[in-house]
């Protein structure tokens, strides 16, 4: 390829476009139900009103971000939704990739396995196209939710053949498009990449595939390990705990905590790790299990900007979608075999956030473990520690929730 093309390759316009029907409006919309409350019928009307702002402007049903360039080693570029629920009703939110063209390729959408176009979009091409919803339900009366995009390209060293393809393919393209405008001055030229998402906000209806508002990820819940009851107050037995499921639904029977990092826990080397976890919950009531980096992926993965792959010698990578078959497993695979670490912010998640080493229960290879830890102020990390080192070990609860009522 040539060397010019390579190191900067302009595909013209991307543009994203957000289709945001039906249920989402800045305008007022009604919805009417029958009350029979008195012996007379009336008519009780609630209010159903949805504002979607980038930053501090209340944007329209169709919203469109374009990029006038991409390229290898880009900057990631982002752009954010605030969803606020202003109506008298609570909202599900939901988002759908309804179709996607990637230069001359009409990905067929309708057709494809549940997950994969997510996956193609985020995994499988040189760049990266991460879409990520912060909360599946908003309360009535000021229940919020954020929509985010990232674009990246990163510029990996052990990705040369297929940046160089699809470098060349992007070149291409670009040609074509000019000459059809040269041979017709009327003809519009396409973007690079175009992406059609549909997001809905659609009145809460409680069935077993409903998110449960409950039990959001990150919400605080207080519970006793040695009653194996929801308590009160916090004690040495009533622990302060963090919901990381990454979206519980009405129908789970159980919730997955995690117990305040800012307690005080039993430290040691790797080899020790079944034999501090059982110290710790010996007096334990509750189900128990050891926390993976599995576990946490899943859950800084939600962040489609700030949580990456970090590799020596090698770009930057956002981790973007794992949910697709055995995704997980191989971006874990991969960044051990290059021997690189996950990091995320503390901000966002700051329930994960300690200035004292944690051991995971996965190895990082025979002399290493998963270990997490702040790295400064800003950032934390996922990393591959020496196994003769000393961390603190924490344990996950498995709660049923008719013990949380």
């Amino acid at each position: 390829m040539n060397k010019k093309h390579k190191a900067y390759l302009k595909l013209n316009i991307m543009s994203l476009f957000f289709v945001v029907v039906s249920f989402i409006s800045i305008t007022l919309a009604w919805f009417a139900y029958s009350g029979l409350a008195r012996v007379q019928t009336e008519v009780n009307v609630k209010a159903w009103y949805i504002d979607f702002k980038q930053g501090d402007t209340s944007v329209s049903n169709d919203i469109v971000i374009s990029l006038s360039e991409i390229y290898p080693g880009m900057e990631t570029i982002s752009e954010k939704i605030n969803i606020q629920n202003m109506g008298d009703s609570d909202a599900e939110i939901k988002y759908e990739i309804v179709s996607a063209r990637i230069f001359d390729e009409e990905l067929d959408v309708s057709n494809l396995e549940d997950g994969l176009i997510n996956d193609k979009l985020s995994q499988q091409y040189p760049f990266h196209i991460n879409v990520g919803l912060s909360d599946y339900h908003a309360e009535a009366k000021n229940g919020t939710s954020e929509f985010e995009v990232s674009v990246s390209w990163p510029l990996e060293a052990l990705n040369d053949e297929l940046d160089s393809i699809w470098g060349n393919a992007a070149y291409s393209f670009q040609q074509q498009e000019e000459n059809k405008k040269l041979a017709d001055p009327n003809y519009e030229i396409r973007s690079a990449l175009k992406i059609v998402i549909s997001v809905t906000a659609e009145q809460y209806l409680e069935n077993n595939e409903s998110p449960d508002p409950l039990y959001k990820l990150g919400n605080p819940v207080l519970y006793d390990v040695v009653n194996n009851q929801a308590c009160s107050q916090i004690s040495d037995t009533c622990l302060k705990t963090y919901v990381i499921d990454t979206n519980n639904k009405l129908g789970d029977g159980n919730v997955t905590l995690l117990p305040s990092l800012y307690r005080t826990y039993e430290t040691g080397e790797f080899s020790n790790y079944n034999t501090i976890l059982n110290n710790i919950t010996n007096d334990w009531q509750v189900s128990t299990r050891s926390l993976t980096v599995e576990d946490l992926l899943k859950i800084i993965s939600t962040d489609v900007v700030n949580s990456k792959i970090i590799s020596p010698n090698l770009s930057d990578v956002i981790i973007g979608n794992l949910n697709y078959q055995n995704r997980l497993n191989t971006i874990i695979n991969d960044t051990i075999n290059r021997n690189g670490y996950f990091i995320f912010n503390n901000q966002r998640f700051n329930d994960l956030s300690s200035t004292k080493c944690y051991w995971l229960d996965s190895e990082y290879g025979s002399e290493k473990a998963f270990a997490f830890e702040k790295i400064d102020d800003t950032t934390s990390q996922i990393y591959g520690n020496e196994k003769t080192n000393s961390c603190s070990v924490i344990p996950v609860i498995i709660v049923a929730k008719a013990n949380l009522k």
